[in-house]
């Protein structure tokens, strides 16, 4: 009897899932089906369902806002910031998960307050900041502010991480004579590695995303292809097809990845 309805509570829950799945991936599915329409049809009220596919919004796309371009600044800004975050954050958490004080909980929980503060709010200084340091439009900028944005979550996740590693495993290596970065470099990462690839893939979405400070510290030269997506959405109007094609082929690589 028991396992009879632990049966049907599994498949309750299957059910659910598979639901909760579809309604998560119906915009994208939809998303993807407007890519491939015309401007006409993508407009279209009712919604069509059949419609002749076409590639001309890629076509388009290509021409207008030189995918390629953005791309290789997309991968380039998410590659290099999540690099630069992670080995700014290592020594961090290594430190707060091993040697802790009093104050490294309020430190953690004051760094995780700064990424919830909205991005608008420092703006004007950091937008006066590039400005006077000749950084606007730059890769650099948008590596640095990006890498910062997303250093705290990046410290607590791998604080986590470090955290399950047994402290008699350091200890050990500690009186074998092993410094810091030797328990770093030989013990935490290789124990953690699982846990820091997977930091590390949120880091590059969370960088791949960045729309903010993208459209506002960046133009054709360093623009990344959330700057591609937001042209096709200006004082014309909205282009459908052609915003969903964009936004296809933005989501397409970060896809591969994951």
């Amino acid at each position: 009897m028991a396992n009879s309805q632990q049966k049907r509570q599994d498949k309750v829950r299957m059910v659910l899932g598979w639901i909760v799945g579809i309604i998560m991936a119906f915009p994208v599915f939809w998303m993807g089906l407007a890519a491939f329409k015309t401007e006409q049809d993508a407009a279209a009220i009712p919604p069509k369902l059949f419609f002749s596919p076409t590639l001309e919004n890629f076509v388009e796309m290509n021409e207008r806002v030189n995918y390629l371009h953005h791309a290789l600044n997309s991968v380039l800004v998410s590659g290099t910031s999540t690099l630069l975050a992670i080995l700014l954050a290592a020594p961090a958490a290594y430190v707060m998960a091993f040697y802790p004080t009093k104050r490294t909980r309020s430190l953690m929980l004051w760094m995780l307050s700064v990424r919830f503060m909205p991005a608008v709010g420092a703006l004007i200084p950091v937008y006066l900041i590039l400005v006077y340091l000749r950084m606007i439009d730059t890769l650099s900028a948008l590596i640095l502010i990006t890498c910062l944005a997303n250093l705290p979550l990046i410290v607590w996740m791998l604080f986590s991480y470090f955290k399950e590693v047994p402290a008699e495993i350091l200890e050990a290596a500690r009186m074998d004579g092993a410094g810091p970065i030797t328990q770093l470099r030989y013990l935490l990462i290789p124990l953690t590695a699982p846990g820091i690839s997977s930091t590390a893939l949120l880091g590059m979405i969370l960088a791949w995303n960045e729309t903010f400070w993208c459209i506002n510290i960046t133009a054709t030269k360093s623009g990344t292809l959330a700057l591609a997506i937001a042209s096709f959405a200006n004082s014309e109007g909205q282009f459908w097809a052609k915003l969903s094609a964009a936004s296809i082929a933005s989501v397409a690589p970060i896809l591969f990845f994951g």
